[in-house]
């Protein structure tokens, strides 16, 4: 069974699909699936870190372009993104959070994805 911990894009909201300018992108994991699913997976140790990579990239093309990383769970993993310098248009965003675990002094990196499609319109 699989459990569907996240991540979980938030921001700027979950009803806005349409961007100009500077947003700020967040997403959200919940805690008690991640746990159950490590559990399944048979992985166990603390999980001392979550980092949260964001990529975007123009839809029906192949290349990501970075946008920032954030470790901030407290806040959401947030990361800036200005729109601005973009052509307006169709666009995909992905979170790729990884989760790392320590056990016996080594550390394990697993990590789930979000894409989400956005318009564009500076």
């Amino acid at each position: 069974m699989s459990y569907n911990w996240g991540p979980y894009y938030i921001v700027p909201s979950e009803v806005i699909k349409s961007y100009s300018g500077a947003i700020q992108l967040r997403e959200q994991l919940d805690e008690n699936l991640l746990h159950k699913e490590l559990e399944e997976l048979g992985i166990t140790g603390p999980v001392v870190r979550v980092t949260n990579p964001w990529y975007y990239r123009k839809k029906n093309t192949d290349t990501w372009i970075k946008i920032g990383e954030s470790a901030d769970r407290q806040q959401n993993f947030p990361v800036r993104w200005d729109t601005t310098s973009l052509e307006n248009g169709q666009y995909e965003i992905l979170g790729l959070m990884h989760v790392f675990i320590r056990k016996n002094g080594e550390e394990k990196a697993f990590a789930r994805q979000n894409v989400v499609e956005v318009t564009v319109e500076n």
